[in-house]
């Protein structure tokens, strides 16, 4: 039962939205020991608070363990806890009378069961103590640098340093050094201009980067000179210029990042006067940032901003750490920053390692997060690796991108239709150094096979050098044996974000079959879609059931109005309209969907879902929305829509594909390169349907994507009822291996059943629930 303790101040404890950090642990068990406490701050931004946890809901003083003089409103404890249920509560302390200065908060309780992850996080009075801090400080100490140099001298291509130093230190000695970018035409934000950018302001990083971690490995003065002069001329371009974080922040997450290495790494090559000027060009650079993510965005209190989430690993971990006792503020971003990714990090997803942005930006997240672990680990020792989150998050994509996909999962991604970016496959090998998962190093293995010769695509050397990455990992983490997929389960079930996915051989691309089902109560939330109840299939090496369009750039009208929006999905449109989509951030985490089932029998999956929510926003007269999905004998797909409503609505079954479809009264077929599907209509109560097909994105300004291959799209059009049950049947084939599956019905009883049978005759039914059936 809740408690309070009165105390003379008041403590606002209001109730926390959809868009808000949340109270936890509240009522559950939970999964990682010491758990992660989280609350809504007060309004005072300056408030610190304490927290008291007791296995005693009146928190005796003998048996209660006090956290004091917390700076944010979230805590990972230094301690572990025994088993058992516990209460906790909070209130703002006062440091200046060693004492609570509100009355506590309602005791909320948790649950700790035995042989959970122990991973406690040092406080911030010796947080830092093992931490060794003479200069360099990223990715190398003085002393391992001296080792790595002897161990360079005797083997060249020690950690493949060679290739690193042939293709991404030696080719900045040549190149003229980077003058000041000049921004949009009259400040207007042009995407060609964004993208060149972009890559001038990574390029900056390599340069200054590589330069100078080339010329300390080799003792080469003239490197080390040349990297100086890229540093001093970054460090003179205009922090409130067009690369502040206010005009472009990615460019100025890229700038700020080249001078924190920079300032490491040549902080005993400079003069005093140097090292001024750059660091503070580095910190004027830094509190922008820092004064957005924590300030303006509150990543705290609404931790759904990508970008600033992103920005923690991606710019104040190096940062801090490069300027740590040297720029007081340093200190306490560094510790902010540790204390967000040890508690409230993901944001997008649970201890299953889900992601709800999906795998592209899982990609970019992860990419970030683990440069900023591994500079933690190897600076102070904290290892924000043994959290389950991050022992599981390698199944992300494993599960739902494929190394031989294209466009079968859902959520942003740059890609434009090619194959899986090489650095997912990095991501991956990071994870499988980190588990030991073996299935983690294969899928990095076929990702290097399948991508070669694109190291430089803009997704890859636009975000990274991966020479510089392949030298990192060999430094510092073992290279695991690959596994081939083959035992893995089939179905996998990411139930925080609303993700199942299905794989079925994906060691074989001849046999390979994946299916991905989102109902997500992530909404359209960020690089989220309008895509509850959708699907997307790949079967046979080729991508058939697809994400529609192209990310070309985030507010495109190709982005806005296409690929966002639910008529770009494998989903239904009730009276020609999808799920909400649009801009408002309140309404896009209202748009949510549910995963009601995802459980594997004996001779089929099935899936559940439920997008109700997700079409009232748009059309309020709908009252269920559900899809249920059979995958039958690892061959064919039987799909179950039902729609209900206060009065009558029409609704458009859409599939969409790469290729146009060959169209028949009930049923159709599409057919790519190596594989292909055939679909029919088998069933629908009271409407018949109508099935047309159209080619191109209507609403799109397709100059966006001039030069880029055009798919096509199937609607099956059903009349106006107040109910809808349709079911539908998809068979996917390997093109030389063409597959029917037969079917019947039998609906002279209260209920329709539907009956499948193979080529061996492995009968299977599906049972509809009539209209008389119900009651209705």
């Amino acid at each position: 039962m809740a408690t309070r303790t009165t105390q003379a101040a008041y403590l606002d404890e209001p109730r926390a939205g959809r868009l808000n950090i949340q109270y936890a642990p509240d009522g559950q068990s939970v999964v990682e020991n010491p758990p992660r406490f989280t609350w809504l701050p007060v309004v005072a931004d300056e408030a610190h608070y304490v927290v008291r946890v007791s296995k005693d809901p009146e928190y005796p003083a003998a048996k209660t363990q006090v956290f004091k003089d917390i700076a944010v409103n979230f805590l990972t404890p230094d301690v572990v806890f025994e088993p058992g249920k516990y209460y906790w509560s909070y209130a703002v302390w006062d440091a200046a009378t060693n004492a609570p200065a509100t009355q506590w908060s309602t005791s909320r309780s948790f649950e700790i069961a035995a042989d959970l992850p122990q991973v406690p996080l040092a406080n911030r009075a010796n947080r830092y103590a093992n931490a060794d801090m003479a200069h360099p400080r990223l990715w190398q100490s003085p002393a391992a640098l001296k080792e790595f140099k002897k161990a360079v001298a005797k083997d060249a291509d020690h950690c493949t340093w060679a290739t690193f130093y042939e293709k991404s230190v030696l080719p900045w000695m040549d190149r003229p050094v980077m003058k000041e970018p000049a921004g949009y035409p009259n400040h207007q934000r042009v995407a060609p201009i964004w993208r060149q950018t972009y890559i001038d302001c990574q390029e900056l990083i390599y340069a200054i980067r590589h330069l100078a971690i080339g010329g300390h490995v080799t003792d080469n003065p003239d490197m080390i000179a040349r990297a100086k002069e890229w540093l001093l001329e970054a460090a003179s371009w205009d922090p409130a210029g067009v690369t502040s974080r206010g005009y472009t922040d990615e460019w100025a997450f890229r700038v700020t990042d080249a001078l924190a290495w920079g300032y490491d790494w040549l902080y005993n090559d400079m003069t005093a006067d140097e090292r001024d000027t750059v660091r503070a060009a580095l910190l004027i650079r830094t509190r922008e940032i820092a004064d957005h993510i924590i300030k303006h965005a509150n990543i705290h209190l609404f931790p759904y901003d990508s970008h600033a989430v992103r920005a923690v690993s991606a710019v104040l971990i190096p940062a801090s750490i490069a300027m740590l006792d040297e720029e007081p503020e340093a200190r306490e971003w560094l510790d902010y920053s540790i204390e967000f990714l040890f508690t409230v990090y993901s944001p997008w997803g649970d201890a299953d390692g889900g992601w709800a942005e999906g795998p592209h930006y899982w990609m970019t997240g992860m990419a970030y997060l683990t440069e900023a672990a591994n500079l933690l680990k190897l600076f102070s020792g904290i290892n924000l690796y043994d959290r389950p989150f991050f022992q599981h998050t390698g199944d992300m994509p494993l599960y739902t991108k494929a190394p031989d996909t294209r466009r079968a999962t859902f959520g942003d991604d740059s890609t434009m239709g090619d194959l899986p970016c090489l650095k997912i496959g990095y991501n991956l090998r990071q994870f499988a150094g980190v588990t030991g998962n073996g299935a983690y190093q294969w899928y990095y293995d076929e990702i290097k096979r399948n991508d070669q010769g694109t190291e430089m695509a803009f997704y890859n050397y636009g975000w990274w050098d991966l020479n510089f990455d392949e030298m990192l990992y060999r430094t510092d983490w073992p290279v695991v044996d690959a596994v081939p997929p083959s035992d893995i389960a089939k179905l996998k079930f990411f139930e925080g974000i609303g993700w199942t996915a299905i794989q079925h051989r994906m060691d074989d691309p001849a046999k390979h079959i994946q299916f991905v089902m989102k109902s997500s109560p992530f909404g359209s939330i960020s690089h989220s879609h309008g895509d509850q109840n959708a699907f997307c299939l790949a079967a046979y090496g080729e991508d058939l059931a697809v994400q529609s369009g192209y990310y070309v750039a985030f507010n495109s009208s190709m982005h806005q109005e296409w690929r966002k929006q639910t008529v770009s999905k494998n989903a239904i449109l009730i009276n020609g309209k999808g799920q909400y989509a649009g801009r408002d951030k309140s309404l896009q985490m209202q748009s949510v969907g549910k995963i009601l089932a995802a459980e594997e029998r004996d001779d089929h999956v099935y899936i559940k879902g439920d997008a109700t929510a997700a079409y009232q926003l748009v059309t309020p007269e709908v009252t269920n929305v559900t899809r249920e999905v059979y995958f039958v004998r690892d061959s064919y797909f039987v799909i179950v829509d039902s729609i209900d409503a206060s009065e009558e609505v029409e609704i458009e079954w859409r599939l969409h594909a790469n290729n146009p479809f060959d169209l028949s009264a009930n049923s159709f077929r599409n057919t790519g390169e190596r594989a292909g599907f055939y679909g029919q209509v088998i069933w629908s109560e009271g409407t018949t349907p109508t099935i047309t097909q159209t080619t191109g994105y209507p609403g799109v300004d397709m100059s966006e994507i001039k030069d880029q291959h055009i798919g096509s799209f199937l609607s099956v059009n059903y009349t106006k009822s107040r109910r809808h049950r349709v079911a539908t049947l998809l068979v996917p084939y390997a093109k030389e291996d063409p597959k029917r599956i037969f079917h019947f019905l039998d609906d002279q009883g209260y209920d329709c059943d539907l009956y499948f049978t193979d080529a061996d005759e492995n009968a299977f039914k599906v049972v509809m629930k009539k209209l008389a059936s119900t009651g209705i």
